[in-house]
């Protein structure tokens, strides 16, 4: 493993635990832990977040989380995924096989087996596979993204040999904090040195390429809540994202959160004791709402 990625696991670490102290299960929420999802047992395991007096059929969110692509499992985003469900919402939360160890596109592939899962288990957990919708931040907006164009883009799609199930393409999708565009930088940058543990081929102009969604989006690309915050180290990547969705005809609405006196800072939504998170994810799921047939 390379000392960034060291770095970066050891530094979100530490920001993860803090923020999460004292954390306990809603008692408002059922759960459904460590279901085995894919053919690796370890990597492969997702949770099923309820509310406990829901009865029914329930809309679907499915979470893919951040990390950088070498970071981040499912126990990492629990809380903040049951804050969802208590809104009304079943919700997916899964762990993927992350770099060193997987490269690309081991993390596309397992978001593809979880959205397989739920076509196939939804009788079991009360899921209505008509009202699937998902949230990813940082890398996990990356990746979100990306399947979506996979499900909305043909030609993008056959350069990956991952097959989506015709039923799998989000009817909405809320993109936290990602990055959308990667190019290589002479400056070393964070995102670049992650490149070379994530590609095969540590980052070469065709692997930029292919994982820059911003070129891929169409017009079908699933309705997109894009927010940002102030302090967010990728802020710049949200606006170009809108911007190009709106000019290919998709339905795409930016959000930036906080400002110069209230600097909220990367993937800030996650903190599910902060009234400005507890807005954002509100406001996301009411967008989901919106798009429920």
């Amino acid at each position: 493993m390379s000392l960034t990625s060291f770095m970066v696991r050891a530094l979100f670490k530490r920001g993860d635990d803090k923020r999460d102290e004292g954390c306990t299960t809603p008692e408002d929420i059922r759960r459904f832990d460590d279901i085995v999802y894919g053919p690796d047992p370890k990597w492969n395991r997702l949770d099923v977040y309820r509310p406990k007096e829901a009865q029914g059929l329930l809309p679907v969110i499915v979470s893919v989380h951040g990390g950088g692509w070498v970071y981040g499992d499912k126990e990492r985003y629990q809380y903040y995924c049951m804050s969802l469900a208590q809104q009304g919402f079943a919700v997916v939360n899964f762990t993927y096989r992350l770099a060193p160890k997987y490269k690309f596109p081991a993390p596309v592939e397992d978001t593809n087996r979880v959205f397989a899962w739920i076509l196939s288990h939804a009788g079991q957990y009360e899921l209505d596979t008509g009202n699937l919708f998902a949230v990813g931040d940082s890398a996990g907006a990356q990746l979100l993204a990306m399947y979506s164009c996979i499900c909305t883009n043909p030609a993008y799609a056959s350069g990956f040999a991952v097959h989506t199930p015709a039923r799998a393409v989000p009817r909405a999708v809320a993109l936290n904090c990602g990055v959308y565009k990667i190019e290589k930088s002479r400056k070393k940058d964070l995102t670049t040195r992650l490149m070379a543990d994530y590609l095969p081929g540590k980052g070469t102009e065709q692997e930029l390429q292919q994982i820059s969604v911003l070129q891929y989006v169409t017009g079908d690309f699933p309705p997109a809540f894009v927010m940002t915050a102030e302090g967010d180290f990728l802020a710049e990547q949200a606006k170009p994202l809108v911007g190009r969705l709106k000019e290919m005809g998709a339905e795409a609405e930016y959000h930036y959160y906080g400002d110069k006196d209230h600097v909220l800072g990367h993937v800030f939504h996650c903190d599910i004791r902060s009234e400005n998170a507890a807005r954002c994810n509100r406001e996301e799921c009411a967008f989901f709402r919106k798009h429920l047939k």
